[in-house]
């Protein structure tokens, strides 16, 4: 695992809560690694929206429930208009892989489910690759960049965390739902089932967030 990488896991794990003060000293001791990495990796996690610069050091990024409202509505907005588009555009190789997408994710839900193998870390990948199918339909490169910078991973991270059972095959079937719609090239409905899909999971990160912000208040500091 790379320095990277294991910033980026405390932070989703919550181990770096949000507001939490990091430096590189703290962070070069406790990898036991030099500070060069440690400023490259703190540079592309500040770039992923998860840290915000400080005079000294980064803060791990707090999200208030006014910022959520806000980033989700855009990335409805971003993906609507994305799956509306891989409704017209769509080729064989396009459904094929939405197919493949969704036949992986259910296998992941239900070894999470039943023996804990799958993480859900494999299941928000997984879900990643559903939707990174459905923007490539969409034969639009410009949809990608623009999604990228609204798709703020400790959200989407926290929506899969709370998800029991039920709302994990909720996702599923709303997965399944879209995927209709392209096949059968009905602009509209992909467009309202991708809101549907998106919403829901913005709708449990607003349900759960008093919990968090209770959980991670008041944050730890780093001097």
């Amino acid at each position: 695992m790379t320095v990277y990488e294991s910033i980026k896991r405390s932070i989703l794990h919550g181990e770096f809560p949000p507001k939490m003060r990091l430096t590189e000293e703290f962070l070069a001791n406790k990898l036991e690694t030099s500070r060069t990495p440690i400023r490259e990796a703190l540079k592309q996690l500040e770039s992923e929206g998860l840290t915000v610069s400080m005079k000294r050091g980064v803060r791990v990024r707090h999200f208030t429930k006014k910022d959520i409202q806000q980033i989700y509505d855009l990335r409805t907005l971003l993906e609507g208009y994305a799956a509306a588009q891989a409704a017209i555009h769509r080729t064989e190789a396009d459904l094929e892989n939405m197919r493949l997408a969704n036949e992986s994710y259910d296998n992941a839900i239900d070894n999470y489910i039943q023996t804990g193998e799958t993480t859900i870390e494999d299941i928000l990948d997984i879900n990643h690759q559903f939707h990174n199918a459905v923007i490539h339909a969409s034969q639009n490169p410009h949809i990608y960049s623009h999604i990228t910078k609204v798709v703020v991973v400790p959200l989407i991270f926290r929506s899969f965390y709370w998800f029991n059972e039920e709302q994990l095959r909720h996702s599923l079937e709303a997965h399944k739902t879209l995927l209709k719609a392209i096949e059968e090239q009905d602009m509209e409905r992909a467009r309202v089932a991708m809101h549907e899909h998106i919403y829901h999971g913005r709708d449990e990160v607003l349900k759960q967030m008093d919990t968090i912000d209770e959980q991670y208040s008041p944050a730890k500091e780093i001097q």
